[in-house]
């Protein structure tokens, strides 16, 4: 029966309502799941601006490297510097975790880390109230797509790409402004990076996230926003060599 034979006709022809409370129940809306979109991209493609401009929640991935002195931190062949851009310089379990626990009760609580002296300073409390989608932007995004995938809660995967020469000055007045490392450190990085940027996107790119420029990038978030998801295609093997 439908719900408007709860309103029963007067003789005078006015509506008056009647008590439908045994066959017509009220379904409430279930609410919208909480999803993320992965953002990925060479270091200095530009992921922070792009994610602030997207004006969604950003949970910060570099919060969860590993701190100096961790013994499974991994080297750069060849040198003793710390090879930061290596998926083994990074607790993937932990930041897992945190998504899970942001789309599942809408807050967790994050550590905070200084660069500078690689190390957690602190934790925050991190909220992203009733947001139904936020972002979690990081060099190492893509090494997670398959498992926040599996947990039902992916909604993009997107690697931000551009010009490795621009992308060197980008990271480079950026990391020198933020005295992030020592100035030789910073140089050496940022040569060895812009040599090996190429093969930086095509192994995000098989790990499952999609390729572009921010224009394309901003489409996408705009349209998961709107529930018109575009999923993230599941991860492939590559023959492209893995930079770290």
């Amino acid at each position: 029966m439908r719900c408007d034979a709860a309103f029963k006709e007067r003789p005078t022809g006015s509506l008056v309502r009647g008590n439908a409370s045994h066959w017509c129940p009220v379904t409430a809306h279930p609410p919208i799941p909480t999803r993320v979109v992965l953002l990925t991209g060479p270091s200095g493609a530009g992921k922070t601006r792009l994610a602030a401009r997207s004006g969604l929640p950003v949970l910060r991935l570099d919060d969860f490297y590993k701190e100096a002195g961790d013994p499974t931190l991994p080297l750069v062949a060849g040198s003793r510097d710390v090879d930061w851009d290596s998926p083994a310089s990074w607790d993937a379990d932990t930041a897992v975790a945190a998504i899970a626990e942001l789309c599942r009760s809408g807050r967790t609580r994050v550590p905070v880390y200084d660069i500078s002296v690689s190390a957690r300073v602190g934790e925050e409390s991190f909220d992203i109230e009733r947001t139904p989608l936020f972002i979690a932007e990081g060099i190492f995004a893509a090494d997670i797509v398959e498992r926040v995938r599996e947990l039902g809660v992916l909604a993009d995967a997107l690697c931000l790409r551009g010009r490795p020469t621009t992308t060197f000055r980008r990271r480079l007045a950026r990391d020198l402004k933020e005295g992030r490392k020592s100035v030789p450190f910073l140089l050496r990085r940022g040569w060895r990076l812009m040599r090996t940027e190429r093969a930086v996107v095509a192994r995000q790119t098989a790990l499952g996230a999609h390729p572009c420029g921010k224009e394309e990038a901003l489409g996408r978030l705009a349209s998961a926003a709107a529930g018109r998801c575009v999923q993230a295609r599941g991860a492939r093997r590559s023959s492209a060599p893995d930079p770290a």
